[in-house]
């Protein structure tokens, strides 16, 4: 057996392989086809002397000797990764790679990119707008910003502002709805992204906070928050506004809330790197501007009351 290390397009195959436990889904990963990727996780073996895999009719599974290797192939990766961020960084690199949701991408970051770029012009800032979990931890992003309630471990994981919901709408729509008790007659909107939130961050809910009685289900339904926003722009209805997708909106005046009565979410928005890089200078830029502008909007948020939805009776 030879003591060489095998190449490391080999190692990486096999790496991605045992983490997908799936052929063709590291070799979707790693942008190749199936057959490559079997060729290489073959070589491997060859130079190994032994099989890594146990070849099933629709699956894959580790033998003894790949279950030795795979937990070492992944830290060895890793750490390769973020040596590669430092001596890039350090030889001037200037990129940073951010991930976010489509919604927080569309309503949040893009609008706010000339700021951004003309505070931090040497920044070549780009942005991959999906909900598709991607590694800080192994060069795929710099930085990642994700919403939810958030388990984040073996990470850099500070959590920003805490997010609610409260009704807005054009300042048209206020004039013709002026109390929560004429929203029976509105054109309601509901956002499908947010069902997932326990407890339910919904109209019922909101209702209740007001002290109604009322479970509207009638209205146009999105499933992507962002185009919620947009309907609620156009004046099309009534938007449970979240706070990450239409603060700025609010801020400028183009919706409003008329009733100041919100409701919170234990869920939030984090931004996550890979551990000691948060104080690289991109990922330190980045970060302390989205802070500044969070503060930036902080008024809109100190003119309403926030029911935590914890609080809210039960239907």
């Amino acid at each position: 057996m030879p003591n060489t290390l095998p190449p490391l397009t080999a190692l990486r195959a096999f790496d991605a392989a045992a983490r997908h436990m799936s052929f063709a889904r590291a070799a979707d990963e790693l942008n190749v086809t199936p057959a490559a990727l079997s060729f290489q996780i073959k070589s491997l073996e060859d130079h190994l002397g032994q099989p890594l895999f146990h070849r099933l009719t629709r699956a894959v599974e580790l033998t003894d000797a790949g279950r030795a290797l795979a937990p070492g192939a992944a830290e060895g990766f890793r750490l390769l990764a973020s040596a590669w961020r430092a001596a890039r960084q350090i030889g001037g690199e200037t990129s940073l790679t951010v991930t976010a949701g489509p919604a927080f991408t569309s309503k949040w970051l893009a609008p706010r990119l000339y700021e951004f770029a003309n505070a931090h012009p040497e920044i070549d800032l780009r942005l991959s707008a999906t909900l598709r979990v991607l590694d800080v931890t192994r060069g795929d992003v710099d930085v990642a910003i994700r919403f939810g309630y958030g388990k984040d471990t073996g990470v850099y994981a500070l959590p920003l502002a805490n997010e609610w919901l409260t009704p807005v709408m054009t300042p048209e729509l206020a004039r013709r709805y002026p109390t929560p008790q004429s929203l029976r007659e509105a054109p309601l909107l509901f956002d499908e992204s947010i069902d997932f939130l326990r407890p339910a961050c919904d109209w019922p809910a909101w209702f209740r906070a007001v002290g109604m009685d009322y479970a509207p289900t009638k209205g146009a339904h999105f499933s992507q928050a962002d185009h919620a926003v947009d309907a609620a722009l156009t004046g099309a209805g009534v938007m449970l506004g979240r706070r990450s997708l239409t603060i700025k909106e609010l801020h400028e005046k183009r919706l409003v809330a008329p009733y100041s009565i919100a409701i919170s979410t234990q869920a939030h928005f984090r931004f996550i790197c890979a551990k000691g890089a948060e104080e690289r200078p991109h990922i330190r830029a980045f970060r302390d501007w989205i802070l500044a502008e969070i503060e930036r909007t902080a008024s809109v948020t100190r003119a309403l009351t926030i029911i935590p939805v914890e609080e809210i009776p039960a239907p």
